[in-house]
């Protein structure tokens, strides 16, 4: 999808496309349509397109070519890559609202001690149905309300028991807990566990739009936001980056799960995709974007030279991450795997 972003804002632009390959490596199917080459190749870790004239070694000055058009032409065909992979993760999530998830509903599977659920007398089957009259439909909904209470605050449930509605007044109790970026929260507790008890929880096509936005605009928040806290050094990079070993890992299992598992694994990782691609360092999209704005600002290419030592400069970085991600793949992910294999 991200190559076809660029491949899709190239033609409509005007400029050639040499080649559109999936997979990298030796060809194994080849067809020519239309001026440009179709193949797949043994490799399938992405694709790639070749545009004609898209480096000064090549360039012929010709009106179809990459470098022959205006910077905020060939700013839409490195952008769309990124806005394609953003597209696709909405989607999915909006297919994901649409035809529903499983969750766990707001039926009680335990009582903690020294909480208030417990001293306020609620039983292991009674099923919260409102919040303070709010109406809530599964474990999720519950925990986004009841997260947000402070110590002191006391919340009034409406209680499903033997097919009676009951009102029961808890007061809530703050615990600290480490988030998914490992910094520390206060969050409310009522003290229950959940049943387990699964329910699909289906959206309107338009309430499914605008949770899928909010959804997108979060990963997208969250992911910058961790990719501050790494380069201050208060994220672990080591814990916290994944390469193609591990997404294939990772694949193999949500697969296993599920349609609707795997969906959410492919808006996530499509999301991941146009942030990183969108960051401005050497060969990615971002770094592509800085040199034309660069290029806009002098009102000249940058000269041959330059341009090879950035790419060289990309490049050694892209392959010294590749190899630093997928050696903590290795060791977090197929670890035991390896151990049995030389034991034996």
């Amino acid at each position: 999808m991200h190559e076809f972003g660029h491949f899709i804002a190239a033609k409509k632009i005007g400029v050639k496309v040499e080649k559109f390959s999936l997979g990298f490596g030796t060809q194994i199917i080849t067809r020519r349509k239309r001026g440009t080459e179709y193949t797949i190749s043994a490799i399938p870790l992405g694709g790639y397109v070749k545009l004609a004239g898209d480096n000064l070694e090549e360039y012929k000055r010709r009106p179809e070519e990459y470098l022959s058009q205006a910077p905020g032409k060939r700013f839409w065909i490195i952008f769309c890559g990124p806005l394609l992979n953003y597209i696709l993760g909405f989607l999915c999530f909006w297919f994901i609202f649409v035809v529903g998830y499983p969750t766990l509903t707001t039926k009680i599977g335990g009582l903690l001690e020294g909480f208030g659920a417990k001293r306020a007398g609620m039983q292991v089957g009674d099923k919260i149905v409102a919040v303070d009259g709010e109406r809530i439909a599964c474990w999720e909904d519950l925990q986004k309300i009841i997260q947000k209470k402070k110590e002191s605050d006391r919340v009034n449930l409406s209680v499903l028991r033997n097919n009676q509605l009951k009102s029961i007044e808890v007061h809530i109790r703050e615990k600290s807990f480490n988030d998914e970026l490992q910094q520390k929260h206060n969050v409310g507790l009522l003290g229950i566990t959940p049943f387990d008890e699964i329910v699909r929880v289906r959206h309107s096509m338009g309430a499914s739009f605008f949770l899928s936005l909010s959804k997108t605009w979060d990963l997208t928040a969250i992911t910058y936001k961790a990719l501050g806290m790494m380069l201050t050094g208060k994220l672990s990079i080591r814990d916290s980056v994944t390469g193609p070993l591990g997404i294939f890992y990772i694949t193999s299992k949500a697969a296993s799960l599920g349609i609707i598992a795997l969906l959410h694994l492919i808006a996530v990782l499509s999301i991941s995709l146009a942030i990183f691609n969108l960051l401005p360092l050497p060969v990615l999209d971002g770094g592509h974007i800085a040199l034309l704005a660069m290029e806009k600002i002098r009102g000249r290419y940058l000269s041959l030279k330059t341009e090879r030592i950035i790419n060289q400069v990309g490049m050694l970085l892209i392959v010294t991450v590749a190899i630093l991600v997928t050696y903590n793949d290795l060791n977090r992910f197929f670890a035991d795997k390896i151990a049995r294999f030389f034991s034996k």
